[in-house]
């Protein structure tokens, strides 16, 4: 199944915060990957910054996207974030044109 919705996002985290906030992500993970809609839901840490992580998901649909952003837990987060980052999330909205090659 091809996804037709991915999500990037890059969080620049404060030092001061970085295991804290690595506790919180990693938190994300499998609940999110267990939603309905989600194709796959992975996070990473840059190689050159350890306080720059990246997620990159794909999702059946935009509405199936938009319902994971609306849960408690997301809402949570998006209240919550500037205290764990330099600067706000850079969200991006993809459409996938290449064969997905899951599983």
């Amino acid at each position: 199944m091809r996804p037709t919705c991915t999500l990037t996002a890059t969080l620049n985290a404060r030092p001061e915060k970085r295991a804290e906030l690595v506790e919180l992500l990693e938190s994300f993970v499998e609940p999110s990957r267990s939603e309905p809609g989600c194709i796959d839901y992975h996070f990473h840490v840059s190689a050159e910054d350890p306080n720059v992580f990246y997620f990159y998901e794909n999702w059946t649909s935009r509405a199936d996207l938009d319902r994971h952003l609306k849960l408690p837990y997301q809402q949570e987060w998006f209240g919550r974030h500037k205290e764990f980052l330099t600067k706000d999330a850079d969200l991006k909205f993809f459409e996938m044109l290449s064969d997905h090659d899951a599983p």
